[in-house]
């Protein structure tokens, strides 16, 4: 490397800290929809539909980043809430971008805050194969003592052996002269998973993070 090149980076560093090989992750992002009901804001809340995957899980609408179809992540969120609720695009008014999540599942979530006219309300028109249901909550519900916080063991398995009864090794951590450490699966920390209890059940994992991060916003 010489210094023409130090130049060179110093020129291309990104102007904002942003997710570090972010394209070998699963991309999503989500809606984060804020209604006015009787002078209150609230969360717009869909559960999912039985048949798919984390059926019956409450969460904002949103999914994958479709590089053919999406320019960035705010238009993934908008295209998904409009084909899962049917929500019409001029009822809805982007507010800003939250905080990137990344998933210790190999994921990452990028959150857009929203304003959705009440009018929207009376116009949804919900696709049954991934919504069962709409709702909404108050934001000053998750502004009270009502966050649990639980945990999960993440091990880092450099094997595993496969339904057929056979080793599968992913990171020969011996042959490659690795710490005898990464020989065998390692790891062991705990990772916080956040629970609100709500009269409409349960919102945990990755909403339960988005909700908390801007409650936080809030408060700050």
């Amino acid at each position: 490397m010489k210094k023409n090149d130090l130049e060179f980076l110093r020129n291309n560093l990104p102007e904002a800290p942003n997710v570090m090989a972010k394209d070998i992750f699963v991309n999503t992002a989500v809606l984060v929809p804020l209604i006015c009901i009787d002078g209150e804001m609230h969360f717009l809340f869909q559960k999912r539909a039985e048949s798919i995957r984390q059926g019956s899980e409450i969460c904002f609408p949103g999914g994958l980043f479709e590089p053919k179809s999406d320019k960035n992540y705010e238009d993934t969120a908008i295209r998904e809430t409009i084909e899962e609720l049917g929500i019409d695009r001029n009822h809805i008014e982007m507010v800003g971008r939250l905080d990137t999540l990344v998933s210790v599942l190999g994921a990452t979530v990028d959150p857009f805050l929203s304003v959705i006219q009440t009018q929207a309300l009376f116009s949804l028109k919900i696709n049954p194969k991934e919504v069962a249901e709409v709702f909404t909550l108050p934001v000053s519900v998750f502004c009270e003592d009502n966050l649990e916080t639980y945990s999960v063991r993440l091990i880092a398995q450099s094997s595993y052996t496969n339904k057929k009864g056979q080793e599968v090794t992913l990171l020969p951590g011996e042959d490659l002269g690795l710490p005898e450490i990464y020989h065998k699966n390692w790891g062991g920390m705990h990772h916080r998973v956040l629970v609100y209890k709500t009269e409409q059940g349960i919102l945990w994992g990755i909403t339960a993070e988005i909700i908390h991060d801007m409650v936080s916003k809030i408060k700050t």
